[in-house]
């Protein structure tokens, strides 16, 4: 099934993630008039890209990644806009449809900031999902997906804080035992949390 093949072959997780990122450019109105150079720049595999997820206009808008399912997974494979949609409805009954493609850093040291992405959950049930991309096949540990600290109480930003921006907490020191490395695995490609917790 799918889990198998994504886990087992990087040919397809590439070719998932790349027109993933080029179909969500090609269709986010805030690109569509930047040079060609930018596109060719903000498509590299090691740059992190956002646009929307959400797929529900009546014409296909996932094409790329419509043609890599049906080439990977065969013509009983969902189009692109089922595939995003049916990760998408994991996010609860009131999403943001934000969708961000974060690439790790490599060989060089950033500042760190713990954050909440948005510090809300719409609906009581909004959740951050991740769909992790590992390196190498059959990896089985951490480092896919992003470190988190799992709170005692709920989290809540104030009314005022704007809506889709994170709430950041600059110089907050956790110690060890308290943060979360969520494991990825076959089975466990995907991580789901509501923001304020």
């Amino acid at each position: 099934g799918f889990s198998d093949k994504f886990c087992t072959d990087g040919k397809f997780r590439d070719d998932l993630r790349n027109s993933m990122r080029e179909d969500i450019f090609d269709s986010t109105p805030a690109y569509e008039n930047l040079p060609e150079k930018a596109r060719k720049i903000l498509l590299l595999p090691d740059s992190s890209l956002q646009g929307s997820w959400t797929c529900r206009d009546e014409t296909l808008r996932m094409k790329k990644l419509t043609e890599v399912l049906k080439h990977h997974l065969g013509e009983q494979s969902p189009t692109g806009d089922e595939f995003m949609e049916a990760i998408g409805s994991l996010c609860g009954s009131e999403p943001s449809y934000h969708w961000i493609d974060i690439v790790g850093v490599m060989n060089r040291r950033i500042p760190h900031s713990w954050h909440q992405d948005t510090g809300r959950s719409r609906g009581g049930d909004t959740k951050t999902v991740l769909l992790g991309f590992p390196k190498e096949d059959n990896y089985s540990g951490v480092g896919v997906f992003s470190h988190a600290v799992k709170l005692k109480y709920e989290k809540v930003s104030s009314k005022e804080h704007a809506l889709d921006d994170p709430v950041v907490y600059s110089g907050l020191k956790i110690d060890d035992e308290y943060i979360v490395r969520p494991q990825f695995e076959q089975g466990k490609e995907i991580v789901m949390f509501r923001d304020v917790d």
